[in-house]
């Protein structure tokens, strides 16, 4: 069973995601808060698979919780998809640099949602990643005012091969198709994608996309 906890300061929106998952033979909901708060107690309490965590709550909101969740140790098990209004949403690429697995808009079909579950529960990670590059294309690297962030040391850490799947993970490429574009095997590119996990401490293919446009090594509009 996939386990989900559900953040949403409206009762409404959990009632309707509640009765939409549970509806599924695999698919549990563990767990709801209210506020940002709440959610990272019920996510400590039943350690669940997938946290759908809306970003606007009152008190402490939906990032401080992503980030949380994230950092917490016991919890690393545990992935983040972020419910927003607009696709388009600085506080969502935040939210992905904070550890957040995905995200996925509120008025999505139900069939999507599911999908995006189980995809994350099952540790693929990056949601839409069509949609996700062009968030963090939108703000990364000093877009709407914002100071591009200064690569890190870890960048001198990986390989050349590394710093090349780091990039096509950043295009939105699956494992399997990074193997076809290398000419390697897909174990050896999942291998590659989690040597790259661990060396920049990033927690999902999410934060890899990231980190490849604040490095520069990928720059918004390079992806048509």
């Amino acid at each position: 069973m996939i386990s989900v906890v559900l953040a949403d300061d409206q009762l409404l929106v959990r009632a309707g995601f509640r009765a939409l998952l549970n509806a599924e033979p695999d698919i549990e909901v563990v767990g709801e808060a209210g506020d940002g708060l709440e959610a990272v107690v019920q996510a400590q309490r039943t350690r669940p698979d997938v946290v759908l965590m809306d970003i606007r709550m009152p008190g402490v909101d939906g990032l401080e919780a992503t980030r949380r969740i994230a950092a917490d140790p016991a919890l690393s098990g545990t992935r983040v998809v972020i419910l927003t209004t607009f696709e388009l949403d600085e506080y969502v690429f935040e939210a992905l640099r904070l550890g957040a697995s995905g995200f996925l808009v509120k008025d999505t079909e139900p069939v999507e949602l599911i999908r995006g579950v189980r995809a994350v529960a099952a540790g693929d990670g990056l949601l839409s990643p069509g949609v996700t590059r062009r968030v963090i294309g939108e703000f990364a690297g000093g877009a709407h005012g914002r100071s591009p962030a200064t690569p890190p040391a870890t960048l001198d850490q990986l390989t050349d091969r590394e710093r090349e799947v780091l990039v096509l993970v950043a295009e939105g490429l699956s494992n399997d198709e990074i193997a076809a574009r290398l000419v390697i095997s897909p174990a050896t590119a999942k291998t590659h994608v989690s040597r790259t996990m661990i060396k920049l401490g990033a927690r999902d293919r999410a934060q890899l996309v990231v980190y490849a446009y604040e490095a520069g090594l990928i720059r918004p509009g390079w992806l048509a």
